[in-house]
């Protein structure tokens, strides 16, 4: 089987200085290639591509997973749990907003995960999270979960 690789994944900003502050200042990644237009992220070992749209306007639509309004289109990164605890604490004193506060979701059942949800300056929805047992990442038991159709995060 091959190694794991870093996935890329390119999203709109609105605003490039912002976002290069926001990842590397508060998140911690840092910038490589870049143009005018663009810049690449190392966020935590995965590229991430910053593309300028200044007329990009995020929806946030959600779903309900373990009784939370959760955005559908995100992305993140599992961490371990040492390093989401201190993330966790580093957001909560730069005062970041959260959607959805660093929390156990799933407690007690397959699947148990730490979680937090929140928006980078340009309306991207973020969330972080880490397992006490990584097995539990494809677990496939579902939790009961209510059925559910999208909102909108006002």
């Amino acid at each position: 089987m091959t190694p794991l690789r870093p996935f890329h994944l390119a999203f709109p900003v609105t605003n490039l200085t912002k976002t290069r502050q926001f990842y590397t200042t508060v998140l911690g990644c840092t910038v490589g290639r870049e143009a005018e237009t663009w810049l690449d992220l190392n966020f935590f070992g995965h590229q991430l591509t910053a593309h300028l749209s200044p007329a990009a306007q995020p929806t946030v639509e959600t779903n309900v997973v373990d009784q939370h309004q959760v955005p559908i289109r995100h992305c993140g990164v599992v961490l371990t749990m040492d390093d989401w605890q201190a993330l966790a604490k580093r957001l909560q004193q730069s005062d970041i907003e959260f959607i959805i506060e660093p929390h156990i979701r799933f407690q007690g059942q397959i699947g148990e995960q730490a979680t937090m949800f929140f928006l980078d300056p340009c309306g991207n929805a973020l969330e972080f999270k880490a397992f006490a047992d990584d097995a539990g990442l494809f677990a496939t038991a579902d939790p009961v979960l209510p059925k559910t159709t999208p909102q909108q995060l006002s």
